[in-house]
């Protein structure tokens, strides 16, 4: 058993490396369900596209996952559809793109950078803060909402 999966019970998860990552996100996308939005946070190159690359596969989608950064978002169908959103460079006009066409559709929004976008617009969502430590990452994960806390309890019983 890897230590983010220890770690999983407290909602603090630790990876030692990439392929850690991308499983802790696979063992994350397994537990998603339509309408759940997580956003991701970290400084550049903690994390955040590998953690994606692993929700993914847990959402059963075999198509390469890339960062949305120069696109803003990007679609992947799968067991449900994943709308990989990147909202750095959209700063303080979120009304530049239509954030209801993926907050409520009928698939899962990952959101980087989603503490830029004011806290109105998200209303239920699971939080996870990556941080580099040494050659890892730690993930702080923050239910916000009724179903982002059944989603921490899904990825820790998941996990266990």
């Amino acid at each position: 058993m890897t230590k983010w999966l220890l770690c999983a019970i407290i909602g603090n998860m630790y990876s030692h490396n990439e392929e850690e990552l991308i499983a802790l996100g696979e063992a994350i996308g397994r537990q998603l369900q339509a309408g759940d939005v997580l956003v991701l946070s970290g400084d550049l190159g903690a994390g955040k596209t590998t953690l994606t690359k692993g929700i993914a596969r847990g959402l059963e989608i075999e198509q390469m996952i890339k960062s949305p950064t120069y696109t803003i978002v990007r679609e992947y169908e799968g067991r449900l559809p994943l709308y990989h959103l990147d909202v750095y460079r959209i700063g303080d006009d979120p009304d530049s793109i239509d954030l209801d066409d993926f907050l409520y559709g009928d698939g899962v929004t990952v959101i980087e950078w989603g503490e830029l976008l004011a806290a109105s617009l998200l209303d239920d969502v699971l939080r996870i803060v990556i941080e580099k430590v040494g050659d890892g990452r730690r993930l702080s994960l923050e239910p916000q909402g009724k179903r982002s806390q059944a989603l921490l309890e899904e990825i820790e019983y998941g996990a266990g």
